[in-house]
């Protein structure tokens, strides 16, 4: 057999292994696990069953097909010791999948032997259902790489890569511990099945049910959380490893993804029928194969690197050194944060009609700062050659190379994980997923896509800077309420009227460095004009919770006076369209905001 004759071998073999792993899923779905009893490797005592039962006939064709997904690896591994030399990948590859085979082997027959099967509820059976699912994952991608590698695809270089490998890595244990998760929640699906998905919400939310009802409901907020971060990993290697592969992968993911948060959905809508369990398990290992093959074609040596930054005249940013706990404060841009992080302990106060306790509330202000934090940290890093041409942030450490991009960058990652778990374990899940949905949102939509693009940059990337009044009502209540949503609506709004202020006051940096701002683009007249239209509609926006009976007397008078005092310097600023104007409002956004907060705080106290 010749080396190409075994590329297609080791396609097939995956593609085998993936349909012998679905029929896995539709045994364990049908609660067929105990067709062939606790027997094993034998059916009910004989090795080929004479009278079967639809049971029996399910759990006999999984054992059969499985088999021959044995020997398909086994000859796999053989080939591959034989047709390349010693020190090539795809010996590697073969090898560790004849390894996970093995393993695979043996969790199925443990599940078999022990009786974790059909309807048995115990801890033990999904603690195996997990691994389970581990192997399997770590068997395909095993294949996946031996295909890969026996296609042409160079070998994996896993020194000094950096923020690059932190990425994958990360990535690979999110995707995994996200696929563990699905298999506790398939699990619950089948032992455990209600009528329709309020029934499910109730039972999850309720003491004293089985772990297994109660770990239903987090499967969707870690696949949400999951599904941020990879998606972002994705894109993000795919501009530091440039290359056809990694970038029609790292699209092929987002895609892939999205289609896959879909298919969740209807399958919980559906209330999770047999069919939409075994598409939704496709897509999942489509998703880890993608990822897997983005990470070897990232990895691999001789890949082409690119600083982040890097262009526009740029140099490689390898760092200087002696940076100090100063240096790394400031790539969190404290004064940023500040308003934000106010925002988020304000609207604990605001949910929790009160305080919402010490432990709590200190929880989300670290956690809050840090995600904060790795997002400005990354933008930093991302903006550096336009940073290093404009007056206001020529100073930062990314510009003057006291911090080299890899160093920041493994900091911006080290933040934003210990923030999610922090979030996670003091208060909940719900809460960690916000403030990531807040630094992706930051960092992708706005730095990465829309910033270098178009005006509408401010508009659509700075609803980041709505999620944190988000994230600190989640941290009290566990839910987002109409009120919630009216915050970020507020702050979303709020936003071009703030940010457009600024802009009128350092447009010669914008235009000198060629980012479209709206004063760049338009003018100075259409970016007055818009900013007292946003003035006006924050204004309106602002009385809402009126209208819905949220609030009471205390905040009309407050708000009342406040939005008088936006719309007057906004219209200053239209018939005055100078720096002196533009600062004044600049200066007085901050502070509406701020006070706006405090009287939605008091007025729910009082």
């Amino acid at each position: 057999m010749s080396q190409a004759w075994f590329s297609r071998y080791a396609w097939g073999v995956l593609v085998w292994n993936i349909l012998v792993a679905l029929w896995g899923a539709y045994v364990r779905a049908t609660g067929s696990g105990a067709g062939c009893g606790a027997h094993w490797p034998t059916c009910n005592g004989e090795i080929i069953p004479r009278s079967p039962q639809v049971e029996t006939l399910i759990e006999f064709t999984h054992r059969a097909t499985s088999g021959l997904a044995f020997l398909s690896v086994l000859l796999l591994a053989l080939l591959a010791f034989r047709l390349f030399p010693k020190g090539h990948p795809v010996r590697l590859g073969a090898g560790l999948a004849f390894f996970f085979m093995i393993t695979e082997s043996l969790v199925g027959a443990s599940l078999v032997l022990f009786g974790w099967t059909a309807h048995n509820v115990s801890p033990a059976r999904a603690v195996v259902q997990m691994v389970h699912l581990a192997n399997t994952y770590f068997l395909l991608a095993s294949l996946a790489l031996a295909a890969w590698w026996a296609s042409g695809g160079a070998p994996l270089r896993l020194r000094g890569q950096g923020a690059v490998g932190v990425a994958l890595l990360l990535g690979l244990l999110a995707l995994l511990f996200l696929g563990m998760s699905g298999a506790v929640t398939a699990l619950g699906d089948l032992l455990f099945p209600v009528r329709n998905t309020l029934e499910a919400l109730e039972r999850s939310l309720t003491p004293g049910e089985h772990f297994l009802v109660r770990l239903r409901v987090l499967h969707p907020l870690i696949a949400v959380s999951v599904g941020l971060y990879v998606v972002f990993a994705g894109y993000l290697v795919a501009h530091l490893r440039p290359s056809s592969h990694t970038r029609r992968l790292a699209h092929a993911l987002a895609y892939l993804y999205a289609v896959q948060l879909l298919a969740g959905l209807v399958n919980v809508w559906l209330k999770a029928p047999v069919w939409m369990q075994i598409l939704h398990l496709l897509l999942a290992y489509a998703v880890w194969l993608i990822f897997v093959l983005l990470m070897a074609a990232a990895l691999a040596r001789g890949a082409r690197r690119v600083e982040l930054g890097e262009g526009a005249g740029a140099s490689v940013h390898r760092g200087t050194g002696g940076a100090t706990w100063k240096d790394y404060l400031a790539l969190t841009k404290p004064r940023v944060i500040s308003l934000l992080l106010f925002t988020t302990l304000l609207a604990m106060l605001i949910a929790a009609k009160g305080w919402p306790g010490t432990g709590l509330f200190l929880v989300v202000a670290l956690g809050g700062y840090m995600m904060a934090g790795a997002a400005n940290a990354i933008n930093m890093v991302v903006d550096r050659d336009i940073d290093a041409r404009m007056r206001r942030t020529a100073k930062r450490p990314t510009v003057t190379q006291r911090i080299s991009s890899r160093d920041a960058l493994l900091f911006a990652f080290a933040l934003a994980l210990s923030s999610f778990l922090l979030l996670w374990w003091g208060a909940n899940l719900l809460t960690a997923t916000l403030a990531l949905m807040g630094l992706i949102w930051y960092v992708l939509v706005y730095t990465l896509y829309l910033k270098r693009r178009t005006w509408h940059n401010i508009v659509i990337g700075g609803a980041a800077g709505a999620f944190p009044p988000l994230v600190g009502w989640a941290a009290v209540t566990g839910d987002l309420s109409l009120f919630a949503w009216y915050l970020f609506a507020l702050i979303f709004f709020w936003t071009p009227v703030h940010f457009w202020a600024l802009a009128l006051m350092i447009q010669d940096d914008y235009r000198a460095v060629g980012v479209p701002m709206l004063p760049v683009v338009l003018g100075e007249r259409v970016t007055v004009m818009q900013i007292a239209l946003y003035a006006v509609l924050t204004a309106l926006i602002s009385l809402m919770p009126l209208l819905l009976g949220e609030l009471g007397l205390v905040y009309f008078f407050f708000s009342l006076t406040l939005n008088a005092l936006l719309i007057l310097k906004s219209l200053a600023l239209y018939r005055q369209p100078e720096r002196r104007t533009a600062v004044s409002l600049y200066k007085y956004s901050m502070l509406y905001l701020a006070l706006l907060f405090v009287a939605m705080a008091v007025d729910r106290v009082l």
